[in-house]
């Protein structure tokens, strides 16, 4: 069922696991291919009865995602490809609600670092377990994007609005022991080791547990945040759309192409 899948590797185990690697390594970049994938995976998963559980993580070990690329951003700003960024918004959305109607229980497993869209997928899923030195942003700031994907939504729900501000107005990052203390995260670990092994437990639980009762408790929990997100996230992502327009937003991209720091006019 999921052999069509090429920029994520997913594989699905004897328990009803189903693993999704995002693989780009090093950071694990989102590239084309892989925001089209992730626009359609958790659809798909819902159709699908022999997974009980899924993981998403991303390949090596430096990275869980680092985001959008941004060199792509430049690109499409540069030559005013709308068609583009339109799909890109479309995915998106599909990808937000796709994770918030995902009816089984979905495990980050953050490997490493979590910046921008990495971040979000980190943060909505159920359970989000973190190297406790891994880093994690959204980074839309930085790069003169209003954060439109969710993060403006989930992370002040998460870790109160005085927090949220603090991060997601500067685009600064924060450490794994750091969201798990806010509460932005479920756990925050010290290493690979521990991290496989509390993934695992937590896992193997769900896996051989009363599955409706757990599905139908995800179900009811996740039933107030899609109200939420759906009364808000179409005003985030014009929002984000807006600002792609910018110069700004331009001057972010082309920046860090040129590995330089962006001189920003408002605009």
């Amino acid at each position: 069922m999921y052999k069509d899948f090429t920029a994520l590797n997913a594989v699905l185990d004897g328990r009803g696991v189903l693993t999704l690697t995002m693989d780009n390594p090093p950071m694990n970049a989102m590239t084309r291919a892989m925001h089209a994938e992730l626009a359609r995976i958790f659809e798909e998963v819902n159709h699908d009865p022999e997974v009980k559980v899924i993981v998403i993580t991303g390949a090596g070990d430096k990275a869980f995602s680092a985001g959008g690329d941004i060199k792509a951003m430049a690109e499409r700003r540069a030559t005013m490809n709308h068609n583009s960024w339109m799909l890109g918004i479309t995915e998106a959305r599909r990808i937000i609600y796709g994770m918030l109607r995902l009816e089984r229980p979905l495990i980050a497993r953050v490997n490493g670092h979590a910046m921008g869209l990495g971040a979000t997928l980190a943060v909505y899923a159920d359970i989000t377990i973190m190297l406790e030195n891994a880093k994690i942003a959204d980074t839309h700031v930085k790069v003169g994007l209003t954060a439109g994907d969710g993060g403006a939504l989930l992370w002040p729900l998460l870790m109160g609005f005085a927090k949220a501000r603090r991060y997601l107005l500067t685009g600064d990052t924060m450490t794994g022991a750091q969201a798990a203390e806010y509460g932005l995260i479920s756990t925050a670990v010290p290493d690979i080791a521990a991290l496989d092994a509390e993934v695992d437990a937590i896992v193997n639980g769900m896996a051989s547990g009363a599955t409706q009762a757990i599905n139908g408790t995800k179900r009811a929990i996740n039933l107030v945040l899609r109200k939420l997100v759906e009364g808000v996230i179409e005003e985030h992502l014009g929002g984000e759309t807006v600002t792609f327009l910018s110069e700004d937003h331009l001057e972010a991209a082309e920046a860090f192409r040129d590995k330089r720091t962006p001189e920003f006019k408002g605009r």
